[in-house]
């Protein structure tokens, strides 16, 4: 949790960036009849029927000290989905990074092992070098900014129902842009301090 904590605590710095990375998924659900229009006093009804057209899981990078994030649309989310999403980072968003430091949560497909998986042995050695990830603890996701972002991703785009995998695509990709041309950040204020006395429980106890 410290380790977490202080990173976030580190000054800007764009040769060894900052990113927050958490996953979620959309289930795709289409209209079997056209939803009754808003009126006054009323919102917009869906109609009970539908029609369930799977999932689709979405990557969400942040990088919160510069307002930006990206969210990735994907069928799975197996490891090699995550080595891939990975090297997107490294070569794609910071391809001129001294290091890219990485939140992440203790999924199982979130090891360096996955890029192994996926690439060969020096191309996985050459992105894993350029990265460089921190784990928020056991029960401790809440920790990782990203899941703030998706909160607001849930409550600003993903609260309706969407049919399918171009719409849904569509869909955050507009809200992508819109919350990185506001450079919307993230005020986050819980400190290495503040965990040591709000959070005593979570310490191991030393007996004296």
């Amino acid at each position: 949790m410290e380790d977490v904590l202080d990173l976030y605590a580190e000054p800007y710095d764009p040769k060894r960036p900052k990113v927050n990375f958490d996953e979620t998924s959309k289930q795709l659900i289409a209209e079997t009849r056209q939803p009754l229009a808003a009126e006054p006093g009323q919102v917009e009804r869906y109609d009970y029927e539908y029609q369930r057209n799977g999932t689709r899981n979405l990557f969400m990078f942040v990088e919160p000290q510069a307002g930006w994030r990206h969210v990735a649309v994907s069928e799975r989310r197996t490891k090699l989905d995550f080595a891939h999403q990975m090297k997107w980072l490294v070569d794609e968003r910071y391809p001129d990074a001294d290091l890219v430091r990485v939140v992440i949560d203790n999924l199982n497909t979130h090891k360096p092992a996955s890029l192994y998986e996926a690439f060969e042995p020096e191309e996985a050695r050459r992105i894993v070098k350029k990265l460089e990830f921190h784990y928020t603890p056991k029960h401790g996701s809440w920790l990782n900014m990203a899941e703030i972002e998706l909160s607001v991703l849930q409550r600003q785009c993903l609260d309706r129902r969407i049919p399918d995998e171009e719409t849904l695509n569509q869909e955050v990709t507009a809200w992508e842009q819109r919350r990185n041309k506001e450079k919307a950040t993230i005020d986050w204020r819980f400190s290495v301090i503040d965990a040591r006395e709000k959070l005593k429980r979570l310490y191991p106890s030393h007996s004296t």
